[in-house]
């Protein structure tokens, strides 16, 4: 079993800064794939990057530019770097992790953005 915890998330206004982190353990293997995703009312969870284990990186059109995904193998550790907030960022994020080996994934909690002045 793998448990994600996430942190980082919280209140900020709009143009500013937030970076989000989500740490795995427990029963770790190689893991494969750490994206985000983020969710708000009534809405569909939508993915907003993701990144291989070798570096290689994907992004939703709406954050491109001002969203910047990375990893630390090392550490079982992925972290979101968001800059240039706007108020419809708002929402919960969530890390999902992949494992081919184990053919298995896992969501963290989710934590909470908040864009508003």
């Amino acid at each position: 079993q793998v448990q994600l915890v996430e942190s980082g998330g919280g209140l900020v206004q709009p143009g500013g800064s937030l970076r989000l982190s989500c740490e795995a353990s427990g029963s770790i293997f190689n893991i494969d794939v750490m994206n985000w995703y983020r969710q708000t009312p009534g809405k569909q969870r939508e993915l907003v990057a993701g990144i291989t284990r070798r570096g290689i990186t994907n992004y939703a059109d709406s954050v491109k530019g001002r969203f910047t995904i990375s990893r630390d193998n090392a550490m079982n550790t992925v972290y979101l770097q968001m800059n240039s907030l706007k108020p419809e960022d708002t929402a919960v994020y969530y890390c999902y992790v992949v494992i081919y080996a184990i053919a298995s994934n896992y969501w963290g909690q989710g934590t909470q953005v908040t864009v508003s002045s």
